[in-house]
């Protein structure tokens, strides 16, 4: 599916279709949370208690973790780091919201997990709480379009937001997680004929 699939992620987010992507809401709040160092990224395993609503389809948020730099490129330009968002629904479906992170500000909330993440893989951490919705842009305007997992097995079908407006990290915090991986962003795939439908 990797190699084959013809809907796969990341994309360049470009030449989209203006329009309304069906109603989107974000359930979040403080959970508490476990940070793994799992070879590939460094992902925060949040318990239950956050959700998203796309298109009337409510789906639980799982994990967040990251990629350096991004995976998806905004009109062809790529940010430090991507943050992934991976929400599951009762069916077993997947929706992913994706996060852009330039350099900044010292993010507070980014510490939570950044202060604690292990160097080793296979280690773990307990974290302070931490609500996701603090890592969310202010502004709301983002991409969706359907696309697959940026790992193997890549199984395509997912459903993808994501936000247009980044989010701020240390230049220190970025550096932390670029210590760590140099390099854990899948290449870009080809969009092929697929709708990417952009809303303010």
């Amino acid at each position: 599916m990797c190699q084959l699939g013809l809907e796969q992620t990341p994309i360049d987010l470009t030449t989209s279709i203006k329009g309304e992507p069906g109603v989107v809401s974000l359930n979040y709040k403080a959970v508490a949370a476990r940070i793994v160092n799992n070879g590939h990224t460094i992902q925060a395993n949040i318990e239950p208690g956050c959700s998203c609503t796309i298109a009337n389809a409510k789906y639980d948020l799982l994990q967040f973790h990251f990629h350096h730099p991004s995976e998806h490129l905004l009109a062809g330009k790529p940010f430090d780091l991507e943050c992934h968002f991976v929400h599951k629904a009762q069916n077993g479906a997947l929706a992913v919201v994706g996060v852009f992170i330039q350099p900044g500000a010292k993010n507070a909330d980014l510490a939570a997990v950044f202060d604690v993440m292990p160097a080793q893989e296979g280690e773990a951490r307990a974290s302070a709480a931490i609500n996701p919705a603090a890592l969310m842009p202010r502004e709301g305007g983002y991409f969706r379009y359907m696309g697959s997992l940026t790992t193997p097995p890549c199984s395509e079908g997912l459903t993808w937001l994501v936000y247009k407006q980044p989010i701020e990290a240390s230049p220190d915090q970025i550096k932390q997680f670029a210590s760590l991986f140099a390099n854990n962003a899948r290449p870009i795939q080809r969009r092929n004929r697929r709708f990417l439908i952009e809303t303010n």
